[in-house]
């Protein structure tokens, strides 16, 4: 990793994301588990979670490291702090294992130490930067045949996912769901990275909200994020979930 103040800074808010997200889906995991007591469960199609407190809890802390994790994509490379995201697995598992009591076997334990070394592994490594004067550059980069061609399997992918195997196999096999959220977290983070970079250049004096681009890449982040929310909530209300 470079020795920038940008990339320290990048680091510090990545990881402190890992530690709020990663503690969220277990407060969220208790909130769905109440709310599916007294109501129709999440994993199966259910909204009554909207209405528990503790649910809205993790929400809540979830929302923190979303910003958190949002403000390092203004100041690092995405290789850098994507990675990081995996280490909010950690914190997720270990805390499932001992508040939730769902067991982590080796094949789980396994996985962690796998996030860490590869984590590690690409943040060590992690290039500096381009400068990007505008969201204009990002635009260009989103729009090049190769990235395209990506976008367009991945959503062929998840609707595929979500009208074809959710409806069969959604409450049984949570790589459906995890599926969903994973596909289009690719393209979230292309969207969150431009829209980072969109206030960060803001903040300094060059708005960035009079091109419609910086709209687009909005749009795109809201409806990528509330997509997966929903997806992720359904995934947490099976069994292991959480810890998974």
């Amino acid at each position: 990793m470079g020795n920038s103040s940008d990339n320290v800074r990048g680091l510090i808010l990545a990881l402190s994301s890992s530690i709020f997200i990663g503690s969220s889906f277990i407060v969220k995991k208790k909130g769905l588990r109440k709310a599916g007591a007294t109501g129709v469960r999440a994993g199966v199609g259910g909204y009554s979670y909207l209405y528990e407190p503790l649910w809205w809890a993790g929400m809540i802390t979830m929302i923190f490291g979303e910003i958190a994790n949002f403000a390092a994509y203004a100041f690092a490379p995405a290789i850098l702090v994507t990675p990081l995201g995996a280490l909010s697995i950690i914190f997720s598992a270990v805390l499932a294992h001992f508040i939730l009591e769902e067991k982590l076997h080796i094949f789980g334990i396994l996985g962690c130490v796998l996030c860490v070394v590869g984590s590690t592994s690409i943040v060590l490594h992690a290039p500096q930067e381009k400068d990007i004067e505008s969201v204009k550059e990002v635009w260009n980069l989103a729009t090049e045949p190769g990235f395209i061609v990506y976008t367009s399997i991945v959503l062929v992918l998840v609707l595929i996912l979500i009208f074809r195997f959710v409806p069969r196999y959604g409450s049984t096999h949570m790589i459906v769901y995890v599926g969903i959220c994973s596909l289009m977290g690719s393209l979230t983070v292309m969207g969150v990275k431009a829209l980072a970079i969109a206030l960060k250049l803001t903040f300094l004096g060059t708005n960035q909200f009079i091109y419609f681009q910086t709209w687009f890449f909005t749009v795109v982040v809201i409806l990528c994020c509330l997509l997966q929310v929903n997806y992720l909530n359904k995934n947490l209300d099976l069994d292991d979930g959480s810890s998974v």
